[in-house]
């Protein structure tokens, strides 16, 4: 609003003087002004004082304080109307959306960014592209085909302990999500269950090795069965034994041909399968001075480790493979072995693969001599 050069005492003492008798015109050329102003001021502030004068104008002010708000907020609330009717919780969509309504409603950017909930420097903040994004969205797209039941955190993971890259996991997470990588969570049945003993912890290579069957399918529908041997320390697997039957003979000769390069152990953790419980394998164990702890009957819970070790032998290649010789699948569990020991991050070690576990452990032990 356009400020008078007269303040209000002055225009009352004006219009005093005009009450007294003096003559408008004469008044006009004293104080410098159109007799229009003179009759605007006596419509509209005759037989007020200072005090009512200055009141009236408070008022005024009010009022259009009042108007001003009116409208701001019945332009907001249109502009949030015609927006998308589901809830936009992203910044970017925000940020669309309130250059939308500068763009089509002509309201103001301080307007528009209260409407939707961004600020103004949001609003004028121009996103840099960074190439790194690229390759970050390469290696996700690549791990998730290659590895299908990989979620974020072993791809992250992944990226992080075994390539070495930098990255973020908000900024890994945020390009997994736009990609649209996100596994279905398959909701699980609880059941009640009576909390079972506590396995006892390895802390060193070859204290404890853990051995269990696992059963497939070729493509022909001929079964085989696989004996996996699992090292509980560093949850490292140790071989994969493939045919159509494994009796114990065949189970004591894969251990012995581990043994020859690994070292033996103090003792083994398995089931009471026959080939287990079973005359051949209690005398090589006791030729071998190997302990042989057996699982309690309907208990797997207590051989954990070979149990989780199957489930992630199941999803990450079993499952994802068909075979039509033994020959395939010998020769798959060979390179999938290695790819499991040496790339593929083991939540259970704090993210880090079995071979790096068995070097920090290498390391710390050199340390510790050397002291």
């Amino acid at each position: 609003m356009k400020q008078s050069r007269f303040t209000d005492s002055q225009i009352m003492a004006i219009l005093k003087q005009a009450e007294a008798g003096t003559p408008v015109p004469q008044l006009c050329r004293e104080h410098g002004m159109s007799s229009a102003s003179f009759y605007k001021w006596r419509a509209k502030y005759g037989g007020m004082d200072t005090s009512m004068m200055a009141r009236l104008k408070e008022l005024e002010a009010e009022n259009r304080q009042l108007k001003k708000m009116y409208a701001e907020e019945r332009l907001k609330a249109e502009m949030v109307h015609e927006a998308p009717a589901k809830k936009v919780v992203a910044p970017s969509r925000r940020k669309e959306m309130a250059q939308n309504a500068v763009k089509h409603f002509k309201s103001s950017i301080r307007l528009a960014c209260q409407a939707f909930g961004i600020s103004e420097s949001a609003y004028h903040y121009q996103a840099k592209h960074n190439d790194e994004n690229e390759v970050i969205a390469d290696w996700l797209i690549r791990l998730t085909t290659a590895q299908r039941n990989w979620g974020f955190g072993l791809c992250f993971l992944y990226l992080r302990n075994i390539k070495g890259y930098p990255w973020n996991h908000k900024r890994v997470y945020r390009i997994y999500r736009e990609l649209e990588l996100n596994l279905r969570i398959k909701p699980k049945k609880r059941l009640v269950r009576e909390r079972p003993d506590p396995l006892g912890t390895a802390t060193d290579i070859n204290q404890v090795w853990s051995i269990d069957f696992m059963h497939d399918q070729l493509t022909d529908g001929r079964g085989i069965r696989l004996l996996n041997v699992v090292d509980d320390f560093n949850r490292e697997g140790l071989g994969i034994e493939v045919d159509f039957s494994l009796p114990a003979e065949r189970v004591t000769r894969a251990l012995d041909q581990i043994i020859e390069w690994r070292g033996k152990p103090a003792c083994i953790r398995c089931d009471n399968g026959p080939e287990y419980i079973g005359k051949t394998m209690l005398q090589w164990a006791a030729r071998q001075r190997i302990t042989l702890i057996h699982t309690q009957p309907g208990n797997p819970q207590q051989n954990a480790y070979a149990e989780r070790y199957n489930r992630t032998v199941r999803y990450d290649w079993l499952a994802q493979n068909l075979f039509s010789s033994l020959d395939e699948v010998q020769l798959g569990a060979t390179a999938w072995l290695w790819t499991y020991n040496n790339e593929r991050p083991n939540m259970a070690l704090g993210g880090i693969t079995p071979r790096q576990k068995l070097a920090s452990k290498s390391l710390n032990n050199s340390t510790a001599a050397y002291c």
